[in-house]
């Protein structure tokens, strides 16, 4: 199942014609822009062809440079994953789910070392077009790590499988920070805590509950049963993409104890347990009633690591297949 996101190829060649490449200087690549349209994935070949035939074109760290201008919603199903993640973190753990369960492309790997953390990114480098594509990921890493956390998080080195290129300012302006070539492996590495820092959307939901809290402790504005559940139901969701997240990780976003949790679920006529089911199924019926999804991705964002265990919870909670019950919708 090797392939990459039609968005991600799409995005090279819109940065290549950026750069002053026209329409006849690319006719060469294995799929046009126009028939990009019309497709959701590209095979693994033609993205790494793609980033060897235009490496050739441009001059030096124009991988680099696509990957500097990466946004989020590039990366579709995953990118939208991110934007839920409750510290930075967890856009690796992410990465990691999502390339295990739909594509064997990556294979990213938080390695936590005291003061300093670093991101393995787990890729052969036998071929030009890995490289290339390896050094547009690890750029990629310090856009989205920013846009998520909404600060400036610079990490502290950087590491490549191959040799240096011979202009190396793209790569200076990109990560700010020391670059080793020929190492052994492809990583970057930042402060460990800077990587479990909240999102901004984090900050936002814990504040949110911080301040009904004090309604309820100070102005005796309790919250309504089934607007809590709600409220959690939505914590679930967001946190799924990770996988089943547990009951202390919920806890901690609502600024609760897990007793305190268990107690006001419990007081609103359900257990955490079966709120994490509920939320499971409504979101993947949901998302089935949707093509905009395929299978893989929906197994993904509802918390299952493997398509075949969601297409047996699946089975067990309609007697229908996801496949029947998208023909059905």
């Amino acid at each position: 199942m090797k392939y990459f996101s039609v968005n991600l190829y799409k995005k090279i060649l819109n940065c290549a014609i950026a750069e002053g490449l026209n329409r006849a200087d690319i006719e060469d690549l294995p799929i046009s822009i126009e028939d990009a349209d019309d497709l959701k994935f590209v095979s693994a070949d033609e993205h790494l062809r793609a980033h060897e035939l235009l490496d050739k074109k441009l001059r030096p760290g124009f991988a680099i440079r696509v990957g500097a201008q990466m946004k989020m919603d590039d990366y579709g199903v995953l990118g939208l994953s991110w934007r839920t993640c409750s510290k930075v973190s967890e856009i690796f753990d992410r990465s990691e789910r999502y390339f295990k369960l739909l594509s064997n492309t990556y294979n990213w790997e938080v390695q936590n070392g005291g003061e300093i953390s670093h991101i393995i990114l787990n890729r052969d480098a036998t071929r030009r077009g890995m490289q290339l594509s390896s050094e547009a990921s690890l750029a990629a890493t310090v856009v989205v790590t920013q846009a998520i956390s909404e600060k400036v998080l610079s990490p502290i080195e950087v590491c490549f499988k191959h040799d240096p290129p011979k202009d190396l300012s793209s790569f200076n302006e990109a990560f700010k920070c020391k670059i080793h070539f020929n190492q052994p492996k492809y990583s970057i590495s930042y402060r460990t805590v800077d990587l479990n820092l909240r999102t901004a959307k984090a900050d936002a939901s814990i504040n949110a509950y911080l301040l009904k809290q004090v309604d309820e402790e100070t102005k005796g504005i309790k919250i309504a049963g089934n607007k809590f559940v709600r409220d959690v139901e939505a914590l679930i969701k967001d946190a799924l993409p990770t996988g089943i997240p547990s009951i202390h990780h919920i806890s901690d976003l609502t600024a609760m104890s897990n007793r305190t949790l268990t107690r006001r679920l419990s007081e609103a006529g359900v257990t955490y347990r079966d709120l994490v089911k509920k939320t499971q199924e409504h979101l993947a019926k949901e998302m089935l009633s949707d093509n905009a999804y395929n299978i893989g991705e929906i197994a993904f964002l509802t918390g299952f690591s493997e398509q075949s265990a969601f297409n047996r919870a699946f089975k067990k909670w309609t007697d229908l297949t996801p496949s029947e019950f998208r023909k059905n919708s």
